[in-house]
């Protein structure tokens, strides 16, 4: 099996739990040739954890010098654009973790670069590579019809996961300069993506980026995009947000918010006649906890509920098997950048029925 060159930006605690250690445990398919950050003392501890002796505190020094095919962008989502078209510009695949950017003007210009590149480029939406959900979507799409569908992510703080699982190294040597600037890259971007409402909706739109990108993206290959968003709400600075889609024939609702209870409850339902089909995520941050498939039916006067584990593979090692195949095959990701684009325009909408609210 070939054997992909990957360099990686970013060595916060993502990808000290979920890359480093899959992308070593897939050493048939991947060897880790550079890394990059601008800490310092995270270059030299992970380097040398993963016997890694190419690395580099500025990214574009690194797209001249390395020789990797692929890059994974996995640092702050203020300089994904930046860092995916410095790669592609350098002839390298691109793996951004999500949200693909924070605005669509950088959207659009990754696009292009891609385009004249004439490399791939996939959005980490590992939820939608979780084969319970793989298996749920060929599920909903056999339904006669659709009555309702609900989208959910009421979670508690991931370091109540991190905190008793993982080991993190944070950075205390981050450059001041670079926390400066990425609070102004974030509001410029916000600015971009919202225009007079940033001011106002910032907070809500950022929150949507960093967490429900994940609910939104799996929910439109589900079930679509919807057809308007009918009404919204927030409250808690933007850290609970409700929101109605409406689809042919029927409507699905969207809650989400942060709390300080320890679990993760994120899922998709969808309900038609006689047949309700659950996907029900944990915490990405211990990566072998099941994704299941919940299924409840009733045939005649038999009511059945099924729950199914298909593996104990998670997602983000099947998503990057997948990734693989995308470099050494050519092949189109289904998480496309245009894909990532939708989330954009649907976290907009949102805004927009906000303000009709209001």
């Amino acid at each position: 099996m070939k054997k992909v060159k990957v360099a990686i930006v970013g060595l916060g605690s993502v990808a000290q739990i979920i890359h480093l250690p899959i992308l070593e445990s897939l050493s048939d398919r991947y060897e880790i040739v550079s890394v990059c950050d601008v800490s310092r003392k995270l270059l030299q501890a992970i380097g040398d954890r993963y016997r890694i002796p190419d690395r580099y505190t500025d990214v574009a020094e690194m797209m001249r010098s390395t020789d990797a095919e692929a890059v994974f962008v996995l640092n702050s989502d203020e300089y994904h654009a930046e860092c995916a078209i410095l790669a592609l510009r350098h002839g390298k695949h691109v793996l951004i973790e999500k949200p693909v950017c924070l605005c669509p003007e950088d959207a659009e210009a990754i696009i292009r670069a891609r385009d004249e590149a004439g490399k791939q480029v996939m959005v980490g939406y590992m939820r939608r590579f979780a084969p319970a959900y793989t298996e749920a979507v060929e599920e909903v799409r056999a339904l006669d019809k659709i009555n309702y569908a609900r989208i959910r992510a009421i979670i508690g703080p991931n370091r109540f996961f991190i905190d008793e699982t993982s080991n993190v190294l944070l950075p205390d040597d981050i450059p001041e300069e670079f926390t400066q600037d990425r609070v102004r890259r974030g509001r410029r971007m916000t600015e971009l993506a919202l225009g007079e409402l940033a001011a106002q909706y910032g907070s809500v739109y950022r929150h949507m980026c960093g967490l429900n990108s994940h609910d939104l993206s799996a929910m439109r290959e589900l079930i679509g995009f919807p057809r308007r968003v009918g009404a919204a709400s927030s409250w808690k600075g933007g850290h609970y947000i409700t929101a109605l889609f409406e689809f042919d024939g029927y409507w699905a609702t969207f809650e989400t918010g942060v709390d300080l209870n320890r679990r993760f409850d994120a899922h998709l339902q969808v309900y038609g006649d006689t047949k309700a089909i659950t996907v029900q995520y944990d915490t990405p941050y211990i990566r072998h906890l099941p994704t299941t498939k919940i299924v409840e039916e009733t045939v005649g006067t038999s009511f059945t509920r099924t729950v199914v584990s298909p593996t104990f593979k998670d997602p983000y090692t099947v998503e990057l098997e997948y990734f693989h195949q995308v470099v050494t095959k050519g092949m189109q990701p289904k998480t496309t950048v245009e894909d990532s684009l939708d989330d954009l325009r649907l976290f907009r909408m949102i805004v927009d029925a906000l303000v009709a609210g209001r």
